[in-house]
Order: C-alpha cells, then sequence, then structure tokens
C-alpha cells in the first residue's frame, strides 16, 4: 500500500505541514502558513526543487488550505493523486480520554472540545485545523495524535497531585505530561542506535527547546515527566518559570494586587530566561555571559541547574540509567549547555567526551566518552514523522 501520509500541525495564527513518506522517513515537501487571520500572511513551500515564499491574504483556516493546496501543485504535486493514504493532526491535550491516537469523527470532536479546557490557547486552533482539513480533504481519513498520549499512563504516584482527590476528579487536576510525540520517537530511536533491547533500557530523554520537558523511561514506557497539568511545570523555560511554589501566585494576588490572567501572563510569558536575563536565544545568552553580565549568567546557572535537578532525581526513580538523550532546539545544537548539565556527575557514571560533543556534526550521535557506564546521545527530534507513523498504523488497523 502506499505509505503517503500529510501531517498538519495548526494554531490559532499559523498553519505547518509535512508530506512525508513513511516507509522510507522520507520528507517529500514541507512549509507553513503564517499570519493566519491577516491580509499580510505569508507561505513558504519547500520541496526536491527547491524552496518558496509568497505573501498572501489569509483570512482564516479554510484560506490556509485552499493556499497550501495551490503551493502543492505549483511545486509539482496532485494531493488527490499523490498516494496520500490519510492526513495526521498534531494535537496539543488528549486530557484522560485519550491514550492513543484516534481516527477522526463525531464522537472524537466532541471529546476533543470537552478537553479544550485543559488548554483553551492550543486545542481550539487545533480543532479548527481538523475542521478545515477534513472539508479541503474530505475522501481521506483524519487522525489526531496526541501530545499528552505517551504519558496517559503514568503511574499514578507520578500522575497524582496532592490535592483533595474530590476536587482533583471534578476538575481533571492530574499530571498529563507534554512533548509525549517528541519523547516518544526519540527514546525509540535509542535502542536502534546502542543495539539494545529497547525492554531492558532505563532512558532520560531530555528536551530542550523554548518549550522544554525531561521524561523518565523505563522499558519503553515513561515512569515520569516534569511537564504536570499544563506545560507550565517543571524545568526552566524560555518564557516558562518552570516549576514554582504555588503560594507566589497567592502572593502577586494579594500584595502586587494581580490579576489571575495578569499572574498567567508573567509566568507564561514574561519568566523563564526571558525574565531573568532578557533574552530566550541562547545564542543570544552566551554572548551576554561570555560579556560578563551577571544576570545572563545566574539565568544559565538556574537553567542548569534546574536540569541536574531532574537528572539526578530521575535517575533514583529509575534505580538504574542506562542512557541519557538530548534533543530538541537547545538540546541538539548547544555543546555549551549539554557539557554543563551533565559537568560533575561523573559518580553517576556520566562522562562526555568533549570532542564528540563540540563537533559540528548534525545527525543522531552518541556524545559520551568509551568509559562513560551511561550512553550520552543527541538525537534530532522529528514529530512530524511519529506523527505520520502513529497515523499510517491506524489507518492500517481500518483495513
Amino acid at each position: 500500500m502506499d505509505c503517503n501520509v500529510l501531517v498538519f500541525n495548526c494554531g490559532s495564527s499559523s498553519i505547518k505541514f509535512q508530506l512525508l513518506k513513511v516507509d522510507t522517513e522520507q520528507v517529500l515537501a514541507k512549509g507553513s502558513v503564517e499570519r493566519v487571520g491577516s491580509i499580510d500572511g505569508t507561505i513558504t513551500f519547500e520541496s526536491a526543487a527547491g524552496e518558496t515564499t509568497a505573501n498572501e491574504p489569509v483570512p482564516d483556516h479554510a484560506a490556509g488550505m485552499t493556499l497550501i493546496r495551490e503551493a502543492f501543485k505549483r511545486g509539482g504535486f496532485d494531493l488527490d493523486n499523490a498516494g496520500i493514504v490519510a492526513i495526521g493532526h498534531r494535537v496539543v491535550h488528549g486530557g484522560a480520554a485519550f491514550s492513543a491516537p484516534v481516527l477522526i469523527n463525531d464522537e472524537a470532536l466532541t471529546a476533543m472540545r470537552d478537553v479544550s479546557v485543559l488548554a483553551p490557547l492550543h486545542n481550539p486552533a487545533n480543532i479548527i485545523g481538523i475542521e478545515r482539513a477534513s472539508a479541503a480533504f474530505p475522501k481521506l481519513p483524519q487522525v489526531a495524535v496526541f501530545d499528552t498520549a505517551f504519558f496517559q499512563n503514568l503511574p499514578a504516584a507520578a500522575s497524582t497531585y496532592a490535592v483533595d482527590r474530590q476536587l482533583a476528579s471534578d476538575n481533571g487536576i492530574r499530571r498529563y505530561g507534554f512533548h509525549g510525540t517528541s519523547h516518544q520517537y526519540v527514546s525509540g530511536r535509542v535502542p536502534l542506535m546502542l543495539n539494545r533491547d529497547p525492554s531492558e533500557l532505563n532512558q532520560i530523554v531530555l528536551h530542550l527547546g523554548n518549550g522544554a520537558s525531561v521524561a523518565a523511561i523505563r522499558g519503553g514506557a515513561p515512569v515520569e515527566t516534569s511537564m504536570g497539568m499544563t506545560p507550565l511545570e517543571g524545568l526552566v523555560m524560555g518564557t516558562r518559570s518552570g516549576d514554582i511554589d504555588a503560594g507566589v501566585i497567592f502572593h502577586l494576588h494579594r500584595v502586587a494586587g494581580m490579576s489571575v490572567d495578569q499572574i498567567d501572563t508573567a509566568l507564561n510569558r514574561k519568566s523563564g530566561m526571558v525574565g531573568l536575563s532578557g533574552v530566550n536565544d541562547f545564542r543570544d545568552l552566551h554572548a551576554l555571559v561570555a560579556g560578563g553580565d551577571h544576570d545572563a549568567q545566574l539565568a544559565l546557572d538556574v537553567y542548569i541547574h534546574r536540569i541536574k535537578k531532574y537528572v539526578g532525581a530521575y535517575s533514583a526513580i529509575l534505580g538504574r540509567l542506562d542512557a541519557i538523550t538530548f534533543t530538541a532546539g537547545i538540546g541538539e545544537n548547544d555543546s555549551i549547555v549539554r557539557s554543563l548539565a551533565l559537568a560533575g556527575l561523573e559518580g553517576f557514571g556520566i562522562v562526555i567526551d568533549s570532542e564528540r560533543n563540540n563537533a559540528k556534526t548534525r545527525g543522531a550521535r552518541v556524545i559520551s566518552a568509551d568509559d562513560s557506564r551511561v550512553a550520552v546521545l543527541v538525537v534530532p527530534t522529528n514529530e512530524e514523522l511519529e506523527i505520520a507513523q502513529q497515523t499510517l498504523d491506524v489507518v492500517k488497523k481500518r483495513m
């Protein structure tokens, strides 16, 4: 059977897309529509023939889908005859309802709308993308792949907050975890690279991008992760605070007179690295540190301290650690962060080879020293491929 899958990642003002040949893991074409809802939208399209960019009005997501079809046609792709077997959609939050990818129908859409209260900034846009793609490609099955699904079956001790159990049950309060598609993809690649049985491998995966999370994975199944009910919990991020005493929220309301929305904005958009240093691009941060900027140095110290804290905690939870893997924009590209994050952990059997770590190679690779008991790897994430593979699996089960 044909193995081509079209993947959409729809935000409130953007649509990202990739056409993948799943069996060979080949990206046939990709691109994005930016500034949806604007008269000065931008569509980019990239394939083997090259890359094009055009400025067009994009009043809504339906118009964006039309522009995507037109971009494929200009690029030499007839989407109706391109061997596409399904369309896969990234959906941020699956709540307690979705622990696996699902074929989209009216019942599934209703359940996704119900879950939107847990991700009001993301799920509604994801659902709009699904609806518009269903209208634009009515003959193709549509599959939703949830960012939280990989962590749906965390052990109860890891997923449960210590709040009144009835209050938690009534309001869907639990730790859901995020970046699950990335963690699932990367943790699945590690055993292949190490030639190890996945069922016997204990891993920590560090997804370090503007959003950041860490997961502990035993035998292919996650047993802990740093993000919780929302993506705010856990590591220090580009603009998010990560872990914080909940009492800070009450203090800001009572003493600073801030509203709930103002506190939400402060912790999600004005904290983290940008709150501490004024920048959230690590290239800028390293330049500030090199120039002697005290705030930038403190921001980097806090960032690294939090990573070490989680590596230590998750090593204890796993009991035995076999591999640590860095992924996402910072994890894949920032050798300084990788080195600092694991410096001083030789007692845990973790030793990085500096030459391997500093090499300009961009592919998946091992960067630990030969005598390191714990393998240290860099594995570029590929959420689109993971979504495509999961989508294809759903479609095959229907046949």
